[in-house]
C-alpha cells in the first residue's frame, strides 16, 4: 500500500478544510473554468491538475484571494473567504503558507533573513528567537548550515527548499504550492516530493499543489481535481491512482496515462497499416 493510499484508508478522521462551491473563473467575457465543486479534507495532499492553459494557477490565485471569482465562493472551514472583508481574509491567510514557482526569495537577503521576514512581521519573538527558529525551519528542509548564503549562491532545488522553509515559518495549517518542481532536474524534483510527504506526515498540514507532473502526482497526492480545458469545467475529482483507470472521463484517463486510454487497445496490439488484423 502506498503512502497516499494509507492516508486515505478507512479509520482516518477526515473533515473538509477548504471547499470550492459553484466557482466560475473569468477574465471579462472569457470564461476560464465554470461550475467547479470540490472539497479538500484536512490533512490532504490535494493536487490541482490538467493540461497547459487549463487554469490551474488561476484557481490557486482565486483560493489565495489574489483574484475574485465571477461566480461562486471559496470556504476555509466554516468561513466564506470570498465574502470576507480585508481583515478577515488577512487573518485566514496568516494560517497559510505559499511556495511560488521560482521560490520568490529576496535576492538581497540571506536565506536566514528570508525565512525570518514573516516571523518579524507577525510575531513578537526576540531577534535571537527568530534567528533560532529560522535555522530550525531551514534544517527541516535540509538546509542546515546555509543560513548565511544568498539565493544566488545555491542551486535551483535549494532555492525551492529555502522558499518552503519561509512558507512554513509561521507553522501554517495550509500550504499552497504552484508548480514546485518546475525547472528542477528529476532528482531534485523527487527530493522535493519526499519533503512534501515528510511535512504532511510530521506537521499534519493540508497541502494544495498545482502541477502537471505525473510522477509527482502519483507520489504525493491523496486527492485531486482535474481541470478540463476543452469543456472548461472539472473533469473528475478523486485519488489520481483510482482515476487513472476508473475515471468516467476519457480525457482524465488519457492525461493520467500519458495520452493512452487503458480501456482502448494498446499501440502494440493495434494492427499496423498494410497488415491484416
Amino acid at each position: 500500500m502506498s503512502w497516499a493510499s494509507e492516508k486515505r484508508s478507512p479509520g482516518n478522521d477526515r473533515e473538509p478544510h477548504i471547499a470550492v462551491r459553484d466557482l466560475t473563473m473569468a477574465f471579462g467575457d472569457f470564461v476560464v473554468m465554470r461550475d467547479l465543486n470540490f472539497e479538500i479534507d484536512r490533512g490532504d495532499v490535494f493536487v490541482i491538475m490538467g493540461g497547459s492553459g487549463c487554469g490551474k494557477s488561476t484557481l490557486l490565485r482565486h483560493m489565495l484571494g489574489f483574484l475574485e471569482p465571477a461566480k461562486g465562493s471559496i470556504w476555509f472551514g466554516d468561513q466564506n473567504f470570498t465574502a470576507a472583508g480585508p481583515e478577515a481574509r488577512a487573518s485566514l491567510m496568516r494560517q497559510a503558507g505559499v511556495l511560488f514557482q521560482g521560490g520568490a526569495l529576496w535576492s538581497s537577503m540571506t536565506l536566514s533573513e528570508n525565512v525570518s521576514l514573516p516571523l518579524e512581521q507577525y510575531t513578537e519573538l526576540s531577534p535571537e528567537e527568530i534567528d533560532a527558529l529560522a535555522s530550525f525551519k531551514l534544517s527541516l528542509v535540509g538546509l542546515a548550515g546555509f543560513e548565511d548564503y544568498y539565493p544566488s549562491e545555491i542551486s535551483g532545488g535549494m532555492q525551492k527548499r529555502a522558499g518552503l522553509a519561509r512558507a512554513i515559518a509561521l507553522d501554517p495549517e495550509i500550504l499552497f504550492f504552484d508548480e514546485p518542481s518546475a525547472g528542477l532536474d528529476p532528482l531534485s524534483a523527487r527530493r522535493l516530493d519526499e519533503l512534501i510527504i515528510e511535512l504532511s506526515e510530521s506537521l499534519g498540514t493540508t497541502i494544495v499543489l498545482v502541477t502537471h507532473e505525473l510522477a509527482s502526482i502519483f507520489t504525493v497526492a491523496t486527492n485531486s481535481v482535474f481541470l478540463d480545458v476543452e469543456t472548461r469545467t472539472q473533469g473528475d475529482v478523486g485519488d489520481p491512482r483510482r482515476l487513472r483507470g476508473q475515471s468516467e472521463s476519457e480525457t482524465v484517463r488519457r492525461f493520467l496515462n500519458r495520452g493512452d486510454d487503458p480501456d482502448s487497445p494498446s499501440p502494440s496490439s493495434r494492427p499496423r497499416e498494410g497488415t491484416s488484423s
